[in-house]
Parts: C-alpha cells; sequence; structure tokens
C-alpha cells in the first residue's frame, strides 16, 4: 500500500474517531441545554398565561378562549387547565413532531420537554393550575443543524489536513524517491549521486549512499586507467604513441573487409633513411627525439579523420591509414616539409633523409596486395637520392563525383525506397542467436548493384542526410521485427544524433510501434557516442523508456572514456575488431579484453566481439568473458 494512500486512511480513521467523539460529547450537552432552555421557557409562559387567566372573568368560554389562542400559536404539544381537585377542565394537544429531522436521530438522542406549571387564582382563591408542554421539534431542529454544522467542519478539517498531509510526504517522498532511484541504479550498476536533503533523518542515508557510489566510482576509474595502461602497452609504441605494427596490421584489415567501412582510401609509409647511422652519430636521445617528432606529424594527419590511424611500424618505418581520402597529396606533402624541417634543425643528414610511398585501396582489396604495390613504390623511393616520394596508385570507381550527383542519389533511394536491410547473425557463446545484425544497403539506380554503407555514408554525412537513412534504417528493423524476426539491431551515424528533430522523430516512431521495441537493438559508432556525449546521453534517455537496447560499435580505440558509461544506461558493447584478429596468438591483447570484459560487466553491460574470422579466435572469446560474437566465424542457419 502507497504512503499516500496510508496517509489518507490515517487522516479519515482519524477524523472519524475524532468527529464521533466530539459528536456524541456535543449532541448530549446541546440536548440538556436545549432541555433546560425548553422547562425555562415553559414555566415562563405558563407563569405568564396564569397571570392573564387570573386578571379575567372566569366564564368557561373566556377562559378556554385564552387556552385556544395560546394553543393554536402552534408552539405547544399541550396547554390544560386542572381544577383543585386534578380535574382537568380544558386541554389542548398535538401529536409530537420532529420536523425535518431524521427518525434515527430522534431516537438517538430524544430530548424531554418538561411542562411548565402555573396557579390561576380567583380572587383569594385558587381556580385551577396550568400546565404547559412546548414542541420540542424547534429543539430537534437546533440540535440537527449542530451535527451537521459539526460533520461539515470536520470533513473540511480532515481535508485540509490530508492534503497538507500530501504536501508533507511529497516533501519527504522526493528525497526518499532519490534515494530509492540511486539504489536501483546500483543495482543496474550506474553510478549516480543525489543532492543530500534537508531531512535529518535522510540526509545521513543519502550521504552514505552517495559516499559509497564516489568510492565505486573511483574504484572503476582506477580500473578502468589500470586497463588502458594495459591497452597502450599491448597496442601502441612506448616511444612515440603510434599504433604498433600488429595493432595497425588489425586496422589495415578491418577496414579492407568491413562492411560499413569506407569503400576506399589511401595509405601512406616512410621509411628513415639511415636510423642506425643517426643513432651512432648523434645518440640515441637525438635518435628518439627525432622519432617522437615524425610520430607527432604522422599523429597529427590521422587526428580529425574518421577511423584513420596512424603507426611506427617498426624501427624506422612510419604509416598512416586515411580511409575515404582518394588523393594523399596533402597528407604527403606535409610529411615531406616535416622531414626538411628535421633536416633543417640537424637531426637528419641531409644528404639521406627519408623515403615516403602512398597508395590508393579499394574495399575488399587483399592486405597483401595492397602492401606489395606500397613496398614496391617505397622500393622506387629509396632508389632514389634524397629525400623522395612514389606513389603506387590503383583505381577507385566513383559512382557520383559531385555533392550534386551523390544528393541527388540518395534523395531518390529514399524516395524509391530502394534500400534495405542484410542479415549477419549475432550468437552468444552457447550459440544461441542474441540478435540479426543488419546492416543498409542502398540501390543507386532501379535494377542497378547494392551498395555498402561505407560506399554512400561519408557522402550522406557531408550532405547532412544521414538522418533520412536512419529513420529508413528504423522503419525497415521494425518491419522486419513485425514479420517475425526474434531481435534486430542496427547503426545509427553519430551526426544524426546531434539532432533533436531526429531524436524526436525516432521517438515517435518508435513509440507508434512500442510493442516491438524490446526487440530492437540500436548502437551508434564508438567515434559518434563520445564526441557527442551528452547528444549521446539524450538519445539514450529518450529511448530507454520503451525498452529498446542501446549500445555502442567499433567500441576499444576510446577505452579511457568508459568512465563516462556507468550511468547513461546503456546495454552492451561491441568491440572493435581490430582487438579480435588473432586474438588467439596475441596475449597483450588478451589481457586488456579480459579487463575490459570485467569492467563492462561491472557496469551491466553485454560485450560482443565484432569481425571474428576464425575458429581459434572464436574459442578464445569465452574465456576472456565475451558474451557473444559476430563475424565470418559465426555460422549462418
Amino acid at each position: 500500500m502507497s504512503l499516500f494512500r496510508q496517509l489518507w486512511l490515517a487522516v479519515i480513521a482519524s477524523t472519524v474517531i475524532a468527529f464521533a467523539g466530539s459528536f456524541v460529547v456535543s449532541m448530549f450537552t446541546a440536548r440538556q441545554y436545549l432541555e433546560q432552555q425548553l422547562a425555562v421557557k415553559n414555566n415562563d409562559n405558563a407563569a405568564s398565561l396564569a397571570l392573564s387567566m387570573s386578571q379575567l372573568d372566569k366564564d368557561p368560554v373566556t377562559i378556554e378562549l385564552q387556552v385556544a389562542a395560546v394553543f393554536d400559536s402552534g408552539q405547544y404539544a399541550r396547554v390544560s387547565l386542572v381544577d383543585p381537585e386534578g380535574k382537568t377542565v380544558i386541554e389542548k394537544t398535538s401529536p409530537p413532531m420532529a420536523g425535518t429531522v431524521p427518525e434515527w436521530f430522534v431516537h438517538l438522542f430524544p430530548i424531554e420537554s418538561q411542562a411548565g406549571m402555573a396557579q390561576v387564582s380567583s380572587g383569594w382563591n385558587q381556580f385551577g393550575t396550568i400546565e404547559l408542554v412546548s414542541h420540542s421539534r424547534f429543539a430537534y431542529r437546533e440540535l440537527w443543524e449542530g451535527g451537521i454544522k459539526l460533520l461539515f467542519w470536520f470533513l473540511l478539517g480532515g481535508i485540509g489536513m490530508g492534503l497538507l498531509g500530501m504536501q508533507l510526504l511529497r516533501r519527504i517522498k522526493r528525497p526518499l524517491d532519490a534515494v530509492v532511484g540511486q539504489a536501483r541504479a546500483i543495482s543496474e550498476r550506474r553510478f549516480v549521486s543525489i543532492s543530500v536533503p534537508e531531512t535529518p533523518e535522510l540526509k545521513s542515508l543519502a550521504s552514505a549512499m552517495n559516499a559509497m557510489v564516489e568510492r565505486l566510482k573511483a574504484m572503476f576509474a582506477e580500473e578502468a586507467a589500470r586497463l588502458e595502461q594495459v591497452r597502450q602497452e599491448a597496442t601502441l609504441d612506448s616511444l612515440t604513441g603510434l599504433a604498433n605494427r600488429a595493432f595497425f596490421l588489425n586496422q589495415l584489415e578491418v577496414a579492407l573487409s568491413n562492411d560499413d567501412a569506407a569503400t576506399s582510401g589511401s595509405l601512406l609509409m616512410l621509411r628513415i633513411a639511415d636510423l642506425a647511422g643517426i643513432n651512432k652519430r648523434a645518440g640515441r636521445e637525438t635518435a628518439d627525439e627525432l622519432l617522437r617528432r615524425i610520430g607527432s606529424a604522422f599523429a597529427e594527419i590521422a587526428s580529425g579523420r574518421p577511423n584513420a590511424a596512424a603507426a611506427r611500424l617498426n624501427g624506422a618505418d612510419f604509416a598512416v591509414l586515411l580511409p575515404g581520402l582518394s588523393d594523399p597529396s596533402e597528407a604527403a606533402e606535409k610529411l615531406l616539409h616535416v622531414m626538411r624541417d628535421l633536416s633543417s634543425a640537424g637531426l637528419i643528414d641531409s644528404d639521406r633523409i627519408a623515403h615516403l610511398a602512398s597508395g590508393t585501396y579499394q574495399h575488399g582489396q587483399s592486405i597483401g596486395n595492397l602492401l606489395s604495390h606500397i613496398d614496391a613504390a617505397l622500393a622506387a623511393a629509396e632508389g632514389q637520392s634524397g629525400l623522395a616520394w612514389c606513389r603506387a596508385e590503383s583505381g577507385c570507381e566513383q559512382i557520383a563525383t559531385s555533392n550534386a550527383d551523390w544528393k541527388k542519389l540518395l534523395e531518390g533511394a529514399i524516395e524509391m525506397h530502394r534500400l534495405r536491410l542484410i542479415e549477419f547473425p549475432v550468437a552468444a557463446n552457447g550459440g544461441q542467436l542474441l540478435h540479426l545484425e543488419c546492416p543498409l544497403r542502398l540501390q543507386a539506380s532501379e535494377n542497378g548493384e547494392w551498395l555498402a554503407a561505407g560506399s554512400f555514408m561519408p557522402m550522406a554525412s557531408r550532405l547532412a542526410m544521414t538522418s533520412e537513412l536512419d529513420l529508413a534504417v528504423a522503419r525497415l528493423a521494425l518491419d522486419r521485427i513485425a514479420a517475425g524476426t526474434p531481435a534486430v539491431a542496427v547503426n545509427l551515424s553519430g551526426e544524426s544524433i546531434l539532432s533533436p528533430a531526429f531524436r524526436a522523430s525516432l521517438q515517435a516512431l518508435i513509440a507508434a510501434r512500442k510493442d516491438l521495441a524490446p526487440r530492437l537493438w540500436l548502437e551508434v559508432p564508438e567515434i559518434g557516442a563520445f564526441q557527442h556525449f551528452e547528444e549521446f546521453q539524450a538519445f539514450c534517455n529518450s529511448l530507454r523508456p520503451f525498452g529498446c537496447r542501446l549500445g555502442i560499435e567499433h567500441f576499444g580505440r576510446q577505452f579511457s572514456e568508459i568512465g563516462r558509461l556507468h550511468d547513461i544506461g546503456l546495454d552492451y558493447l561491441k568491440v572493435d575488431g581490430s582487438f579480435i584478429r588473432a586474438i588467439d596468438s596475441q596475449p597483450g591483447n588478451q589481457a586488456f579484453l579480459k579487463g575490459l570484459c570485467s569492467i563492462a560487466h561491472n557496469i551491466g553491460l553485454t560485450v560482443i566481439a565484432e569481425s571474428v574470422q576464425t575458429p581459434a579466435e572464436l574459442a578464445m572469446l569465452p574465456g576472456l568473458g565475451f558474451d557473444g560474437a559476430t563475424g565470418p566465424a559465426i555460422p549462418r542457419n
């Protein structure tokens, strides 16, 4: 039973008890007072009538007229004249009446009207005795109206006390609800703090809960920092902070094979001409400073470009992957300028500086084929004197060459419903289906080829058209669920969740079919979620009441941000495939992923591995703590 109901029951019970006591006491007191007033009135009126009759002639007609005149006023139940021998000379009576007063009230509180008596004289002799009894109906009416007024005021007072009590209870309940919500959030592994209430009894409880949350946050942050250190040791070069060779090759393979990766891009590789000689001539500290500066230049080129990656492949070799960039000339010229500056500063011998090679790639190209082309271009650069740059170009066909062409293509596909979802199973460790991952495909023209998301989403982002595509994706997913699919996962772009209009449209779309919402999984790329975190949190808050499953895909490169996920109500993480590739043979990544799964489970998140390629990788995942996986190694039924 709720506190408000208990409060009202208590108010009603106390009001009834108080009213009953007051009613009985006041009714008996008022009845006694009315009886006394009736007795006084009867005596006074009897004396007045007796005095009047004593002064008149005592003939029967006159006496009867006097008695009748008094009786006919309607205030008396009985008026009689009794002679000295006790014989009734004249008597006028009427039946007892209570007026409009209920019969039960009359029986419950009977009013006795005591007869008034006075002597009638004839000269010095007694002529008789007047007995006069007033009607009690007026007294009953006063008593009844008094009871009604008492009831009214008690009802009014009870309602007033109840409303006042509700306001006080609401003031008490607000901090209590906050404490309950905080406890519920902790049970869901979300660590939120609340404001400390003024109520002393709740203040200590809220303070203790907040202190516990802060300790949990500190433990969480400490564990996250430790795992971030493990990740850096496993995937980054300790001197430059760039990706190491193994992790970079994993990223490159993901860029070449993942469905939602850009369809083309560029790869640049730089080799310092004589690192061993520089180390010998200038010393290790100078050589390390040189490597750090080159690493900073590569990191600057990669920064700000989605899914770009810079790496130090070995002692003298650096590389940068630039998805979606078909012409690497600007990046190459920047690197050449940096190398000239380093030479001018005396960190590199001027006669032999470095060699630079670049090449473009297409989605689906093998990593071996791409690297062989880059190696050939690098060998050609080494054959030249001084600072040289050679290209290893490969053609990249474009469906549309201008923004206007792309805009027309995308608008036509949306308008003509040339959009569809394809399916990839996401399975739990036991093999049972978690959901179908359904990336978007777009048909550029009628009966044309179906394009992967990596082909058109970069242009849709540039043209601010991701919202229309993502709403279409959500509709297709709900249609598929309505057709009987157990659960469907679709990814939404980070640009879309920035828009309040998109969030409102998506919320309305799901609200209209909220019975399907618990089987809808919505995920946002890691870069979009953390780059626009407040909007992502608003996105999660707006959809969580419908029961949608919310997650982040391609997670791991910004693992240090995991501390921000503890209170936004996420359901799952999909770990980027670059951490999963060859996981069975990479102890460093194994330690990092095991810690990632542990800390994610501690905040209630399901952890799924992306792009699992081999049975050996798949077999390793349960031991690391993964709850499920997707990729070529997952069989399609």
